[in-house]
């Protein structure tokens, strides 16, 4: 109730559009923690992130679609100029095949423009998902084919700089999200009023930008995480992983490593950068809690009420990591 982060999950894993629906309550009640400008019907930004909506997607993409986890969605803020617009999309698509996998199609997200103010959409991104199927190794192997998107997908960044922005692109999870407040984000995403949008989970965030202007990229969540709070070691934490990089090793990626640098999008929010580290950690095959706990370790030294076991798991860590410090609230 104060920190603009809302988490809705079924305990029986059972995905239903009830869960999207409480999450979708639960963000319209989080609208005094949002911020709006001089324009009250433009918000610093709301969004959702869920599990993958299998029964939407095989009703909407008209191509036929692999069983669930052998294809993954990327959604893409694209530019509205429909010249730069195609480019990207060639972009992508080369990108998607010279890794090996294989492009399903594109879909244009329909969006009501009705529901957000003049400044939201003077700087609104044509809005596209790129379906992708598994294919070659990747095809058995769904923590490979997570890991191969996410080559694809900062590659494609790389390539393209700032113009492309892919807020998403998972096999397991889809986020919508953009400079909104929290009640226009039902109405601008038409898919989330559909009754085949279903998850067992869903993270909603509505945000007050202070160290960033709002943009539709800097919405929350990010593809693991919605954040309230400030890194206050923000500028240590990203040369620390910079310098690092040349050192980076891991049997997961292998030759994929170097397509990944940097780690850190340039120009993202302290939010952002958090998210681009932690994605690489559990990628690389730590689990989600294994890669929190690294990143925001809690204050173990001098205390007597700790096991030995967690503290010498903080310390060992502290060898590998710097706390990333300030967090007033992470869900993930």
């Amino acid at each position: 109730d104060a920190c603009g982060v809302a988490f809705v999950a079924r305990l029986n894993g059972e995905p239903t559009h009830e869960t999207i629906d409480r999450a979708i309550v639960a963000l319209e009640n989080l609208e005094h923690r949002g911020a709006a400008g001089a324009d009250p019907n433009t918000g610093d930004g709301a969004g959702i992130l869920m599990q993958m909506p299998d029964a939407l997607m095989r009703a909407v993409i008209a191509e036929d679609l692999p069983p669930p986890g052998a294809y993954g969605v990327a959604v893409c803020f694209l530019p509205r100029d429909a010249g730069r617009r195609a480019g990207l999309e060639a972009l992508l698509e080369r990108t998607v095949v010279a890794e090996g996998q294989r492009v399903v199609g594109w879909r244009d997200v329909p969006v009501d423009k009705d529901y957000v103010g003049i400044t939201a959409n003077i700087y609104a991104p044509y809005i596209k998902h790129l379906v992708v199927a598994a294919a070659g190794p990747q095809a058995e192997d769904p923590d490979a084919f997570e890991r191969k998107l996410y080559v694809i997908r900062r590659a494609a960044e790389i390539a393209a700089g700032e113009e492309l922005v892919i807020p998403s692109f998972s096999a397991r999870t889809i986020v919508y999200k953009g400079m909104l407040t929290s009640p226009q984000l039902l109405g601008y995403y038409p898919d989330l009023q559909d009754e085949r949008t279903a998850s067992a989970l869903a993270l909603v965030h509505s945000r007050f930008s202070t160290n960033t202007f709002p943009s539709w990229e800097l919405a929350h969540p990010y593809r693991i995480i919605a954040h309230n709070g400030e890194i206050n070691t923000l500028r240590g934490n990203v040369n620390w992983m910079r310098a690092r990089e040349s050192q980076l090793a891991s049997e997961l990626f292998g030759d994929d490593l170097p397509k990944l640098l940097p780690i850190v999008r340039p120009g993202g929010s302290d939010s952002g950068t958090f998210d681009n580290v932690l994605e690489l950690l559990t990628l690389a095959g730590r689990s989600l809690p294994h890669a929190i706990m690294m990143m925001i370790p809690e204050a173990y030294e001098q205390r007597d009420d700790l096991p030995e076991d967690l503290k010498a798991f903080y310390a060992f860590h502290s060898c590998l990591m710097e706390p990333w410090d300030g967090p007033a609230a992470v869900a993930f």
